[in-house]
């Protein structure tokens, strides 16, 4: 069995309206993605990435997304993200743009990736809570973030399926 090396792209997904992320699916960015490849890349990039392309992982709540792709064709995902302008997701067009955030080998670097970015973002909100409750949900939300927690999720996840 010849094993190929992936890369995984660690994704944001920015809705114009927030309250759109709840129709969030994985059908609808795995094939607005493949979109957006065959427009900037054409039939070549096309058929690179369509080979092992996959949506490892999708939270629409946070509108983080993890890609995977092989490793010799990542950057043409990479360079094609920025094309999406809309998500077709059950009969509607919702404006977005999904902007890269990480480029990992191994979904635990990701899973690493994520922890400290959520931490740097929630500690940049604190500054702008208005009462003492925001500040102490703030506070509880970045204590609450370890690595334990994400692979206690991601243990029923298998990094190497193929």
């Amino acid at each position: 069995m010849v094993r190929f090396k992936s890369r995984y792209l660690l994704c944001e997904v920015c809705f114009a309206d927030p309250r759109s992320r709840q129709c969030l699916e994985e059908r609808a960015v795995f094939s607005g993605v493949r979109d957006a490849i065959a427009r900037a890349h054409g039939d070549y990039g096309a058929a690179c990435c369509a080979v092992s392309f996959t949506v490892k992982y999708l939270n629409a709540y946070t509108g983080i997304l993890l890609l995977r792709c092989r490793k010799e064709h990542y950057r043409l995902l990479w360079s094609a993200l920025p094309f999406i302008i809309h998500l077709e997701s059950r009969g509607q067009r919702q404006p977005c743009r999904i902007s890269s955030i990480h480029v990992g080998g191994t979904i635990r670097t990701c899973q690493r990736f994520l922890i400290r970015y959520n931490r740097q973002q929630l500690l940049r909100m604190l500054p702008g809570c208005q009462s003492e409750e925001e500040r102490a949900s703030v506070h509880r939300a970045v204590l609450s973030c370890s690595l334990k927690q994400l692979e206690e999720e991601g243990s029923s996840r298998d990094e190497d399926s193929d």
